[in-house]
């Protein structure tokens, strides 16, 4: 026999017990995930072709819809502001994150602190800032109490709302934007200066296509966000509907679920073509940085850094007068008429919308769901990243793993009540009817933390794959070889390792879940009142100074937890991950 034609057998592989283990988890996983997931959606999906009375009804439910101008305009509406908002806050997002990546401006530390500060304050609170600024008694729009001449922007519709969903996007551009600016080869601008190319045209072939697919990400995010959000149209948006607000409306204020339904799933659809969209663009990319790259250091230039500086001292400015302007709004006694200081504001007892209780509910809510979210989301991780085989079901989880991430908070929040609070279901494709084991945990806190655990699950467990994807596998392959279980290799090793990436999950989803308010608006129970509703409630029933002093409640809270945070995991890299520093 020849042996240069002969073949290697590849030796089946076998599976230990603790592969199996990990299998059998990883079924689990995808479960849940179709649990959380698909079948809310698709019982959201199906109630938006019944009626009233729960027959089917068809596609009557969309022409109704269509038929009715005071509907169908919210569509049109929609995207006016979604586009209108994105062009201003990916715009003004580059132009902010050029500057500090690209500048030699002082005090870079500080402005990229102050712009992802909207991060931490939730939309209504926003907008309950924006009223002080630039509503009917806004100090802009009185002249600052009449020393100067006043200015109205005419606030409630449209111009409040694109203002209101630009500041809303315009962090998420910026952290988009700094990281695919910073990913630079310095030797590619070494060589425009070598050939004498103009900076415009440097700019053009070299700056703007190596941040084409970060630019391209900012667009579809922030249109998502300003497409879907409810808090800032709600709270300014006057006469001016969307369709998110359409939903609240339909199903709150006229208790009707279908027509809700019907709602929702066009709210989806553009969403989840932009999210697909950004998943085709993000997998074309290829690789635009070598091994061999060279970090750019910017260049100080006394004209570009000057107007640059204005520009973002213009920008922070803008934000900190927002927040501070709540602050400020909170601490007087009547607002603009008595403008002493008092603290009346905080005793929310003499308000609506469940008073502190609602504070110390969001707080229990908030760390349930950072705690759970972690152990969930990243043990779903792990074993997508660490079982073998099953390749496409991991890829299936992946998937799904990212869908959350176009589903709207309203879209969820509405879909958990047609699912959880059934009290039978109906198998998909089938007449097969049995009782839902999860109807008991409709109208608990443990809805609204499954709420909040999927609504920002995408983001937490792209973080958890990527630190995961950074182990070597040999930690594995020396663990199973000297016959350590892998449990103990996760204990010992990989969970120290991916240390920073679990804490950073934990306080993404506890911060998020301290502001979010459309996920929730339709769960919470009436026993059980959380503080991002109590806000939405309070400014419904006019009593804007204690929502804004909630809203500062909120915002003070998260940014000493982001602060604690910081310092634990300085603490817990030294302890942990020591030999970084060698």
């Amino acid at each position: 026999m020849n042996p240069a034609k002969s073949q290697v057998i590849p030796i089946k592989q076998i599976l230990t017990a603790e592969d199996w283990i990990k299998r059998s988890l990883l079924v689990c996983a995808f479960f849940w995930l179709v649990t959380v997931i698909i079948l809310p959606l698709y019982q959201l999906i199906a109630k938006s072709f019944l009626n009233q009375q729960g027959a089917w009804n068809g596609f009557a439910n969309y022409v109704q819809y269509f038929n009715t101008p005071a509907l169908s305009a919210s569509i049109y509406n929609s995207f006016q502001i979604a586009i209108i908002s994105t062009i201003l806050a990916v715009s003004l997002g580059f132009l902010f994150a050029y500057a500090i990546t690209r500048t030699a401006i002082f005090g870079k530390g500080i402005f990229s602190t102050i712009a992802t500060l909207p991060i931490y304050i939730p939309s209504v609170a926003q907008a309950i800032g924006l009223i002080y600024l630039f509503g009917n008694q806004g100090i802009i729009t009185k002249g600052f109490f009449g020393l100067l001449p006043g200015f109205d922007i005419n606030l409630y519709g449209l111009n409040g709302i694109v203002i209101g969903e630009t500041l809303y996007c315009f962090p998420l551009s910026v952290v988009i934007l700094s990281t695919a600016l910073r990913i630079t080869d310095a030797r590619l601008y070494e060589a425009a200066i070598s050939l004498r190319t103009p900076s415009w045209r440097t700019f053009l072939t070299v700056t703007i296509p190596g941040v084409k697919y970060g630019l391209v990400s900012a667009i579809f995010v922030s249109f998502m966000q300003a497409f879907t959000d409810f808090g800032v149209p709600q709270v300014i948006g006057g006469n001016f509907n969307v369709l998110a607000t359409d939903v609240y409306k339909q199903v709150i204020g006229q208790q009707n679920f279908e027509m809700g339904a019907t709602i929702s799933v066009l709210l989806i659809l553009p969403t989840l073509l932009a999210f697909g969209l950004n998943l085709w663009i993000a997998g074309r990319q290829s690789a635009l940085i070598s091994a061999k790259a060279v970090p750019l250091q910017p260049k100080p230039n006394l004209l570009i850094d000057s107007i640059f500086y204005l520009f973002c001292g213009a920008i922070t400015f803008l934000i900190l007068s927002v927040f501070g302007t709540i602050i400020f709004a909170s601490l007087v006694k009547v607002w603009p008429y008595n403008l002493s200081f008092s603290l009346n504001n905080y005793n929310f007892e003499a308000a609506g919308g469940g008073g502190m209780t609602a504070y110390w509910n969001t707080l229990q809510m908030a760390a349930y769901s950072a705690f759970f979210g972690i152990f969930v989301i990243f043990i779903s991780a792990y074993l997508v990243e660490k079982t073998k085989g099953l390749n496409w079901l991991r890829s299936l989880i992946s998937f799904l793993s990212t869908l959350p991430n176009a589903l709207p908070g309203m879209v969820l929040g509405l879909s958990y009540i047609f699912f959880f609070n059934q009290q039978q279901l109906t198998l998909p494709g089938t007449n097969i009817i049995f009782d839902n084991p999860l109807r008991g945990i409709y109208g608990t806190i443990a809805i609204l933390v499954i709420a909040n655990i999927i609504h920002y699950y995408t983001v937490s467990f792209i973080t958890a794959s990527t630190a995961l994807k950074q182990l070597d596998p040999e930690f594995e392959s020396v663990a199973a070889s000297m016959k350590i279980p892998f449990y103990r290799t996760f204990w010992a090793v990989t969970l120290p390792l991916c240390l920073p990436a679990v804490l950073e999950i934990g306080i993404y989803l506890f911060v998020n879940a301290m502001r979010t308010v459309s996920a929730l608006v339709y769960l919470y129970p009436p026993d059980f009142p959380i503080s991002s509703v109590a806000i939405v409630n309070m400014e419904d029933a006019g009593e804007v100074a204690p929502a804004a002093a909630m809203s500062a409640l909120i915002v003070l809270t998260s940014l000493v937890v982001k602060s604690v945070y910081s310092l634990a995991t300085i603490s817990l890299r030294r302890r942990t991950q020591a030999w970084l520093e060698r």
